[in-house]
């Protein structure tokens, strides 16, 4: 006799996390991609019973555009982490003069 089994859907890398700015701007990565940063790791390590963990949303300490540059910066880290140096193409062309300060902080802050 086989078992048929409702088992709740483990996490997996296709999921995605939900990221909030504190202006209100809501931003959608793969969990994969968010995987990339230390800090946002353990927020949504599932034995670290952080309520992140369990809603896949992080509210993230910064506005919009730096979430948004955050999150491509993940994005593009995600895309390139296997290829050769001289193969990757510059991130700081991408980057606003008038950001880089706080955005310098916040890749740091979440260990980007």
């Amino acid at each position: 006799m086989g078992v048929q089994g409702n088992a709740a859907p483990t996490t997996s890398d296709n999921d995605w996390v939900k990221l909030i700015s504190t202006d209100g701007y809501t931003f959608f990565i793969r969990r994969k991609v968010a995987m990339n940063s230390g800090t946002l790791k353990n927020m949504l390590n599932e034995e670290s019973n952080f309520a992140e963990a369990a809603t896949n949303t992080c509210m993230i300490e910064e506005r919009g555009i730096i979430v948004e540059k955050l999150c491509e910066y993940l994005s593009y880290k995600s895309l390139y982490q296997d290829l050769p140096p001289k193969e990757i193409p510059e991130f700081q062309e991408r980057v606003q003069p008038e950001i880089v300060l706080d955005l310098l902080m916040a890749a740091d802050y979440y260990e980007a």
